[in-house]
């Protein structure tokens, strides 16, 4: 089949052959030529290829400034980049905390720069009926190091969970070569000790952790937790869900697949999804679980852990290292905070299946009348998705920020520091020099995932690794007339479940008001939702299988 990204300049237009069965699938779409968009690319661009603009080139992009790094105009990663690729990046500056909304903003006004990182599978679908974002599947074929990735890791699967009706999909993730799960429960290993305690295998045995607690130090909160936006509850509750069969929090899909009955299911009215909240609403009606907790900002629940007022949060391995240790060491030096390995649930021993996916990058439709729009989508290849750029991205510049050992395992500069790898160190990797940012460093090979491991977090990784990964559900792409009818029940359906999900685990509904609770996500109109996705994935079922 032919490639839709029809490139008869002669040099480019061989470029990578790998990308066209990927790039012709499942797509209704009309042919594109965009071989008028060449100024600035390279004739032969191949997988393991340095991208080099063959002239200056400026790319505008939306960038989300995280806090703990905000962003400076020396950081080496700015200059490095334009050595290497010859290409300057214009960044719009976005607030992390005020990026959805304002990326949202931006794309339905038309004013959207043409590169949109950090963009979560589900958040480009409310742009793809107005056209105002590219099918980016539609031009594959110009990102060797994308299809090389995908096909060498067997993504096909996991990129159908992104695709829409037409078949095409709108946000190009980023990719693991692995499913990993960094996410879990920090906990007070030296309270740990003293109890006796062992890390629970299961959240029966970490409620029994958190009893135990309160039973030794009642005025300390056994767990007061963070990370309430955009969602209440983000990752405690996302987490809980998974291990129950089901999703809540950040992880939250309105359909669930009923693996037994081989159709989906509304997943807040699900027995799984009353199980999952049975057993949170019972930490918080022991005094296990802080009712702030689904509600208070990052610097609150903070606060609480590091001055020793609640003994277990939500982490990932930047925060235990970044967020937690180094305030511990002031206000209580005898501390100790450790990960705890996930723990299993009524759905076994288990992490998801979709882990092999990150946020990624939608691409304005107004970038296809860029005159350099051909080199702007090697230049997205190279940085997110080649073994150099990812490497760059993460480590920055050897002999600079890192070395190499005889083994060739990189080796952080001495005088730098990250995830604790120098502590005491005089500079940081990315505050200083804008490397392992979150806009750019993300995914990539499992050696390189790790490579910036400490030892702790590398017999973590060795625990997750023992679990199963949970199958993908099947693709449910709607069609534009459903997709419209589905937008109009998802939101006040998912906001309707959030809301009463809250109120049960708070105590503030009774369990016991369940069945009415269902009657009125049906009166909302979760089974015309469900109908809608079952009929959405047996279409696709029969066109793909």
């Amino acid at each position: 089949m032919k490639s839709r990204a029809l490139l008869r300049a002669g040099g480019v237009g061989a470029a990578v052959a790998l990308g066209l069965g990927l790039a012709a699938c499942g797509s209704s779409s009309e042919d594109v030529d965009v071989s008028e968009q060449t100024l600035g690319a390279m004739d032969a661009y191949a997988v393991g290829d340095q991208f080099t603009a063959t002239e200056a080139l400026t790319f505008p992009i939306l960038y989300s400034e995280h806090p703990n790094y905000p962003i400076k105009d020396d950081w080496l990663f700015w200059e490095e980049l334009g050595k290497r690729t010859n290409v300057t990046l214009e960044p719009t500056i976005v607030p992390m905390s005020d990026y959805e909304q304002k990326r949202s903003l931006l794309v339905g006004a038309g004013d959207a720069p043409p590169i949109l990182p950090k963009t979560y599978a589900g958040q480009e679908t409310p742009f793809v009926a107005s056209g105002a974002v590219l099918p980016v599947s539609d031009y594959l074929d110009l990102m060797p190091n994308f299809t090389d990735k995908v096909e060498r890791w067997g993504l096909e699967d996991n990129l159908d969970t992104l695709r829409q009706e037409d078949g095409e999909f709108y946000v190009l993730p980023g990719l693991h070569e692995n499913p990993w799960q960094d996410y879990t429960i920090a906990v007070r290993q030296d309270i740990m000790t003293e109890l006796g305690l062992e890390a629970p295998g299961d959240w029966d045995e970490f409620r029994d952790v958190l009893r135990a607690v309160k039973a030794a130090y009642p005025d300390m909160y056994p767990l007061s937790d963070r990370f309430n936006v955009p969602t209440p509850g983000g990752n405690f509750l996302s987490l809980v869900a998974m291990t129950y069969g089901t999703s809540a929090g950040w992880g939250y899909n309105d359909a669930t697949f009923d693996e037994a009955s081989g159709e989906f299911a509304y997943t807040g009215g699900t027995d799984e999804y009353r199980d999952f909240v049975e057993y949170v609403s019972s930490l918080v009606e022991e005094g296990l679980v802080d009712p702030e907790s689904f509600t208070q900002d990052d610097d609150t629940a903070i606060q609480k852990f590091t001055n020793g007022r609640s003994f277990a949060i939500s982490t990932n391995a930047q925060t235990l290292v970044n967020d937690y240790r180094p305030t511990l060491a002031d206000t209580q030096p005898d501390a100790e905070v450790v990960k705890i390995p996930l723990p299993a649930g009524p759905a076994g021993n288990v992490i998801s299946g979709t882990t092999q996916l990150e946020n990624g990058i939608m691409i304005s439709s107004a970038a296809t009348e860029r005159e350099d729009f051909v080199a702007m989508m090697q230049f997205i290849d190279w940085l997110w998705y080649s073994d150099a750029g990812l490497e760059f991205a993460k480590w920055g510049v050897e002999g600079t920020t890192f070395t190499k050992d005889a083994e060739g395992k990189r080796v952080l500069a001495e005088d730098i520091d990250f995830v604790g790898l120098n502590p005491g160190a005089t500079k940081h990797l990315q505050k200083d020099f804008g490397f392992s940012n979150g806009v750019f460093a993300y995914g990539g090979p499992t050696e390189l995932l790790q490579s910036t491991f400490s030892e702790e977090e590398l017999v973590f990784q060795a625990a997750m690794n023992e679990k199963e990964t949970l199958p993908l559900p099947p693709a449910y792409p709607f069609s534009e007339a459903e997709r419209e009818q589905a937008t109009l029940l998802e939101t006040p359906l998912a906001d309707f479940t959030a809301q009463a999900t809250l109120q049960f685990i708070l105590g503030d509904r009774s369990l016991d008001d369940w069945d009415s609770y269902v009657a009125e996500l049906e009166a909302k109109g979760s089974s015309t939702y469900v109908d809608l996705v079952n009929g959405a994935a047996e279409r696709f079922e029969e066109a793909n299988g």
